[in-house]
């Protein structure tokens, strides 16, 4: 069977409150009948589908599983220095697009590799404004 599936949004869109509706949400406590609240493309809560506010427009999604997002410990995003490679938005989109929620980058590859503080400022002002998921640095201060 097929679902729909969420299209990913340009960053820096305007995005309007939503919930996306699900018989089968992955839990703490277990699998529930669910929606997931959504603001500004970032998660507001997860409730019980009959705790809807009233004003908010629902997808439903039915019978599809909705489960945390993936965490990826080990990546190289190459910006700045080497955008070409694969940068911040290359990165990000692809990570979103597998269900990755948070990639964790590698002090290396970039230029400066992220080794000093001037070097993570640097990263930090270069992944502004680009990023549909999460991401931190490994620190190698």
């Amino acid at each position: 069977m097929r679902y729909p599936s969420v299209r990913i949004s340009p960053v820096g869109a305007e995005h309007e409150s939503q919930s996306f509706s699900l018989s089968r949400v992955v839990t703490p406590e277990g699998i529930k009948t669910a929606a997931v609240l959504v603001q500004d493309g970032r998660i507001l809560d997860v409730v019980l589908s009959d705790q809807l506010p009233a004003q908010i427009s629902v997808k439903d999604f039915g019978e599809a599983v909705l489960l945390p997002g993936l965490v990826d410990s080990h990546v190289h995003i190459n910006e700045p220095g080497r955008t070409e490679w694969e940068g911040f938005r290359t990165a990000t989109r692809a990570a979103a697009a597998g269900g990755y929620t948070l990639l964790v980058d590698m002090p290396l590859n970039c230029l400066p590799a992220t080794t000093t503080v001037a070097a993570l400022e640097a990263k930090r002002a270069a992944a502004s404004g680009q990023c549909c998921v999460d991401w931190r640095a490994w620190a190698e201060l």
